[in-house]
C-alpha cells in the first residue's frame, strides 16, 4: 500500500477553528481539509437541516416537467415510469411511482431486461408503451443520450420527461423536459445528485402546488439514501442532507421492502456502509439474477408479509449471485495465471458462459488481487460484452476511447464502463488495451493508495474525540471516514490470526509509555503477523465495537508497516 498524507491546511485557520469550536487541533485540521473553516460552515456540516434542500424549481425544465405531468393527470393519460435495473434506477422508479400513486391512479412501471434490452431506454420499452396506450414516459437514471429513441417515441405520440444525472453529450434529446443538473445551461446549485435524487426533486416540485412542505417528503428518503450510498456519488452538499435524513428513516420507520431486508439480516442500527453492503446488493441481485421489476415490487409493496416473501426470494437471488461471482472470480484468476499474465498492466479475461449479471462484480474482485485496470468479457448474443473497472486515478473511459477501432459500442465514466465488440476483434482489442494502459498509466497508480488525514497520538483518542468523528457521518466520496496513522506502536504479545482461514489479524496495541491498549482488527492482513514482533506504524479508522452490551473504541486497520 502507498501511504499519502493529505496536505497540511493553513495553521492559523486550524488554530482559529479549534478555538471557536472548542475541539482539539486534529479535529480542526480534518475539518479545514474538507473546506469547513468557519463556525457557520461547521454548524451546517454537523447539523444537516431540511432547510438546506434546494428549491426544485431552480433546476432547468422543472416547470415544464410539472406542467406536463399535471396535464396528463387532468386528461386522464396513462403514465409509464421507466428506469434502469440497478439500485439507482429501481429506487428512483419506486420513489416516483409511490408518490404519484398517492395523487393519481393511471401509473405503471417499466424496468428493461438486462439481457434482452440492456441499459437505458430501449425501443422494446417504447413499443410496450405504445401498445398499451401510454402517452407519457418519465425516464429515471437514464435517457440523457437517448436522442434517436426519444425521437422514435415522438413519432408514436409519446412524450418523454428525462430525469438523469449522467454526463450529457453535445446534443440533448428533444424531450418535453430534461432534468439534469450537469447540463451546461442548468444553474441548479448542486450537480452531483444521483438518479433517484433527481426523481426526488421532481416529486418535491409536484408537491408545491399541493401545499406539501419538505417534511411531507421525508418518508421517501429511505430510497434516496440507498441510491446515494449504492451509486457512490459525493457525500457533500445536498446529498449529505438527503442521506442523513434518509438514514434516520431507514433506522426508525422504513418502507416495508427495506424493513423486510433488515428483518432478514437481524441488524439493529444501520450506517451508510451497511446500506452499501446489506441493502444495495440485495436490491441489485434482483436485476442481476432475475429481473429488476422484482426490486420495484419489493420497494413499493404496501403489505409487510408480502414484502417478507419478496425479500426471501431476493435473498436466494443474492446467495446465488455470491456463489456465482466467487466461482467466476476463481476461474478468471486461473486464466490469468495459466496465460502468464500476472506481470501485465491490465487484466482482460473472457469465457463465453460467464453470467453477464455478475461480470462487473468479478472485475472489482480481480482488482483486489491484481491492482490494475480490468475487463471481464462474456458472450452476449453474437457479440462479446464486458464490464470495465479501473484503479484510483486512472481514466478507463479514455483508455477505451483510444481502442474504439475494435469496439462496437461503449459507455460509462472514469472508473467503470461497459462495452461490446465482435468476437474476431477480441485479441486485437486485448493487445491494444494493454498497450494503451502501459503507455499512459502512472506506474505508482498500480499500488493501492491509503489517503491519511492526520497523524494521531493514542493520547488524543478520548470519548469526545470519537463522538465528533462519529458525528461527521454519513461518510462517502468527498467526506470519507477519517483515516489516521500512529507511529511506533506495539502489540501486547497476544496478537493472532483469526477467521476461518486465518486471513484476518487481531491485535491489542499501545503506544510509548501509555499502557492503555486498543483492540485492533485488520481484515485480510493476517499475513502481516510477523511485522508486529517489534515497533510498527499503523493506518486505521476508528470504529465502535459492541460485545455483550459493552461498547468500546476499536481500531480498524487498513495497513501496517
Amino acid at each position: 500500500m502507498r501511504w499519502t498524507l493529505k496536505p497540511e491546511p493553513n495553521k492559523q485557520e486550524v488554530a482559529a477553528l479549534a478555538k471557536e469550536l472548542q475541539v482539539n487541533k486534529t479535529i480542526a485540521k480534518i475539518l479545514c481539509q474538507r473546506n469547513i473553516t468557519t463556525f457557520k460552515a461547521a454548524k451546517k456540516y454537523f447539523r444537516p437541516s431540511l432547510k438546506d434542500i434546494h428549491d426544485p424549481f431552480l433546476m432547468k425544465d422543472m416547470d415544464l416537467a410539472v406542467t406536463r405531468i399535471e396535464k396528463a393527470i387532468t386528461n386522464n393519460e396513462n403514465i409509464l415510469i421507466y428506469g434502469d435495473y440497478d439500485v439507482d434506477g429501481t429506487t428512483a422508479v419506486s420513489l416516483v411511482t409511490s408518490y404519484l400513486k398517492t395523487i393519481y391512479k393511471n401509473i405503471a412501471t417499466y424496468i428493461p431486461d438486462r439481457y434482452a434490452e440492456g441499459y437505458g431506454i430501449s425501443y422494446i420499452g417504447i413499443d410496450f408503451a405504445h401498445d398499451n396506450d401510454f402517452s407519457l414516459i418519465i425516464a429515471l437514471d437514464c435517457g440523457i443520450k437517448a436522442i434517436e429513441k426519444v425521437a422514435y417515441a415522438k413519432e408514436k405520440n409519446i412524450d418523454f420527461i428525462i430525469c438523469d444525472h449522467h454526463k450529457p453529450g453535445k446534443d440533448i434529446p428533444k424531450a418535453t423536459a430534461v432534468l439534469n443538473a450537469k447540463q451546461e445551461d442548468c444553474t441548479y446549485p448542486f450537480d452531483e445528485l444521483c438518479g433517484c435524487g433527481v426523481g426526488f426533486k421532481l416529486i418535491q416540485a409536484l408537491g408545491v402546488s399541493r401545499k406539501q412542505s419538505i417534511e411531507h417528503f421525508v418518508p421517501y428518503l429511505d430510497l434516496v439514501a440507498t441510491a446515494i450510498a449504492a451509486d457512490i456519488v459525493p457525500m457533500n452538499g445536498e446529498n449529505r442532507v438527503l442521506a442523513y435524513y434518509g438514514l434516520q428513516v431507514i433506522n426508525k420507520n422504513p418502507r416495508n421492502g427495506i424493513k423486510a431486508i433488515i428483518h432478514q439480516v437481524h441488524k439493529k442500527e444501520l450506517t451508510i456502509t451497511d446500506v452499501v453492503f446489506i441493502i444495495a446488493p440485495r436490491i441489485n441481485a434482483a436485476g442481476r439474477m432475475k429481473h429488476g421489476n422484482y426490486a420495484v415490487e419489493l420497494l413499493t409493496e404496501m403489505d409487510f408479509d408480502s414484502a417478507v416473501e419478496f425479500s426471501a426470494a431476493i435473498e436466494i437471488f443474492n446467495a446465488d449471485r455470491k456463489d456465482l461471482d466467487k466461482k467466476i472470480t476463481n476461474e478468471a484468476l486461473i486464466q490469468i495465471i495459466d496465460h502468464k499474465e500476472e506481470e501485465k498492466f491490465t487484466s482482460v479475461v473472457y469465457r463465453e458462459d460467464w453470467h453477464k449479471g455478475v461480470i462487473g462484480i468479478v472485475a472489482s474482485r480481480l482488482i483486489e488481487k491484481y491492482y490494475r485496470p480490468t475487463l471481464v468479457f462474456t458472450k452476449s448474443g453474437n457479440k462479446l460484452a464486458a464490464s470495465a473497472r479501473s484503479v484510483k486515478g486512472f481514466d478507463v473511459y479514455n483508455a477505451l476511447l483510444a481502442c474504439e477501432e475494435f469496439i462496437e459500442q461503449f459507455g460509462g465514466h472514469k472508473y467503470a464502463a461497459g462495452l461490446t465488440l465482435l468476437p474476431e476483434n477480441y485479441e486485437n482489442f486485448k493487445n491494444k488495451f494493454e498497450e494503451v494502459v502501459s503507455k499512459t498509466i502512472d506506474k505508482k497508480l498500480l499500488t493501492p493508495e491509503i489517503s491519511i488525514d492526520a497523524t494521531l497520538d493514542f493520547s488524543e483518542i478520548t470519548p469526545k474525540f470519537f463522538r465528533i468523528i462519529q458525528q461527521m457521518a454519513p461518510f462517502g466520496p468527498m467526506n470519507m471516514k477519517p483515516t489516521f496513522t500512529t507511529t511506533c506502536v506495539r502489540d501486547n504479545g497476544y496478537g493472532k490470526q483469526v477467521g476461518a482461514e486465518k486471513t484476518h489479524l487481531k491485535l491489542n496495541v499501545f503506544q510509548g509509555d501509555n499502557q492503555k491498549t486498543y483492540n485492533a482488527i485488520g481484515f485480510n492482513l493476517g499475513d502481516k503477523l510477523e511485522i508486529v514482533q517489534n515497533d510498527f506504524d499503523i493506518a486505521y479508522n476508528l470504529d465502535e465495537n459492541e460485545w455483550n452490551g459493552h461498547k468500546s473504541i476499536q481500531l480498524v486497520l487498513k495497513d501496517l508497516k
